[in-house]
């Protein structure tokens, strides 16, 4: 899902004066799409994705899960490759592949020596406007996104839960609908609907090629001009997404479930992300997350674990990274055999509490060390960076948001956290959602 917390876990520097994180160089083609390179030259090895500004929130009405099958089936042939072939090659040539759909972007990506680069170039370039499929090949493939589903959702009760919540706390914005889809519109898509949609979205000025590794933009400029320079420009597109209409009302979601053996306790709430909403506030949430839910040391651990003794764990969890509203939640796994009636207001009163009393300097800043210390780890780890830009670009962000993201948190003070608090929880209506044991008859 994409960078908030990621960029939280992976951006990290000794002082606040270094201007830069990972250093890319950018560049756009003729065609309008966007090139990245981040060089890192620990290992003769490269990491190529591509990014399309699509994902399941770009989905039609009753077609949910089109880009989730879609992403199945670019695994598929082109007009000059056989089904499967260009996995195969990567498998050959010791690389390892995969693709994966959000909300906001669906990703394709490859892992390979140096020296095979231009071949994944070619191969992904290739299916980029050139893929051919079939309604022999639909069907098989839309019954293993059916299976998918049922073994990731029907089977499993938290996933279950959490689709509902999804749908209650989104009205009217497309983030209510499951990115694997709704089973009987994930049943009735059909080639043509698939091949409309891929020639809509499908296309370099709707893409962001980024390349991370033991590579430099000399080296990679002229393979990108090359493979992914030559196929024509396709229409601009307009991301066209709903508002999200005011919360009237708290809701309340339960499900109890045979399957169930620990129960645990969600609230969720309305919060602006990088690109929706009142975005001053951003770089404060991500500190008050820290503050409330982020380990040990924090709020909800102290209070429901540590004094009240009524959790196994208590957390809270916020990431801007979103083209459209983002979620401010918190998570209680409660004591066995504790009453569920007693988390809610200890929640509240922690809330209540940092509100009307503040929150220090100290504190803020050992939430900034923390997220930097931990990231310090993070950072270092390959295909991290390509992620980080991925998600930023596919959402509305830019290349120096996220170098500059050292600079701005640090400048969160104890007042914009109060500010951002208020802003989020303090007369706003929540969804509280409860998984439960189904009772014994």
């Amino acid at each position: 899902m994409a960078a908030g917390l990621l960029l939280a876990a992976t951006l990290a520097v000794s002082t606040i004066a270094e201007a830069k994180i990972f250093d890319p160089k950018t560049f756009t083609l003729k065609n309008g799409m966007q090139v990245v390179v981040i060089s890192n030259n620990r290992a003769p090895v490269v990491r190529q994705m591509v990014w399309y500004k699509v994902g399941s929130a770009d989905e039609g009405e009753g077609e949910s899960g089109i880009a989730h099958l879609l992403e199945h089936l670019m695994f598929k042939g082109t007009k000059t490759t056989e089904s499967g072939e260009f996995s195969k090659k990567i498998a050959r040539n010791g690389g390892q592949e995969n693709a994966f759909t959000s909300y906001d972007y669906t990703a394709y990506f490859q892992t390979i020596a140096k020296d095979r680069l231009e071949m994944v170039m070619k191969y992904e370039a290739n299916r980029m406007t050139n893929l051919v499929i079939t309604a022999d090949e639909v069907v098989p493939e839309r019954d293993v996104v059916l299976e998918e589903r049922r073994s990731r959702v029907d089977n499993n009760p938290g996933a279950q839960l959490g689709e509902q919540v999804n749908a209650t706390l989104f009205t009217n914005y497309p983030y209510r609908r499951p990115i694997i889809g709704w089973e009987h519109e994930i049943a009735a898509l059909d080639l043509d609907r698939i091949l409309a949609f891929y020639k809509k979205y499908y296309a370099p000025n709707n893409a962001i090629l980024i390349v991370e590794g033991d590579v430099t933009v000399d080296e990679l400029k002229p393979l990108a001009e090359k493979y992914y320079g030559a196929i024509p420009r396709g229409p601009d597109i307009k991301r066209e997404r709903t508002i999200e209409p005011p919360a009237r009302a708290n809701k309340r979601v339960a499900l109890e479930h045979e399957r169930v053996t620990q129960e645990r306790w969600n609230r969720s709430y309305l919060a602006p992300s990088y690109s929706y909403g009142e975005g001053q506030h951003r770089y404060a949430l991500q500190i008050l997350t820290e503050l409330l839910g982020g380990g040990a040391s924090s709020r909800l651990h102290k209070r429901l674990i540590l004094d009240d003794k009524i959790a196994l764990s208590a957390g809270s969890y916020y990431s801007p990274d979103a083209l459209g509203p983002a979620t401010f939640y918190f998570y209680v796994s409660p004591k066995p055999g504790t009453d569920m009636t007693k988390i809610d207001p200890a929640v509240d009163e922690e809330l209540a509490r940092l509100i009307q009393e503040g929150v220090t300097k100290k504190e803020v800043d050992d939430a900034i060390d923390r997220l930097q210390n931990h990231a310090a780890f993070a950072r270092d780890n390959f295909g991290t960076a390509a992620r980080v830009f991925g998600v930023a670009l596919t959402s509305g962000g830019s290349i120096d948001e996220v170098e500059s993201w050292p600079a701005r948190i640090a400048e969160v003070t104890p007042e914009a956290v109060v500010a951002a608090a208020k802003h989020v929880f303090q007369g706003a209506f929540h969804v509280t959602s409860e998984l439960l044991p189904k009772p014994q008859s």
